[in-house]
C-alpha cells in the first residue's frame, strides 16, 4: 500500500534519515559545486518535509 508511509511516522523518520544521508553524500560527489549544492538542497528539502509530516500526526 503506497499510502501506508503517510500514516507511519517511524517510516517517515527513516526516509528522512535516508535523505539526510543522501544530502551529505551529494556534497562529497565528484560533480561541480552547483550540482552538488542543488542535490544537497533537494534531499534536505525532502527530509524536512518528511519530518514535518511525521510531527503533524
Amino acid at each position: 500500500m503506497k499510502h501506508a508511509n503517510a500514516l507511519n511516522p517511524s517510516s517517515n523518520s527513516s526516509r528522512a534519515a535516508a535523505h539526510r544521508a543522501m544530502a551529505m553524500s551529494a556534497l562529497h560527489a565528484n560533480s561541480s559545486l552547483s550540482t552538488r549544492l542543488a542535490r544537497y538542497n533537494q534531499h534536505m528539502s525532502k527530509a524536512r518535509t518528511l519530518e514535518n509530516a511525521g510531527g503533524a500526526l
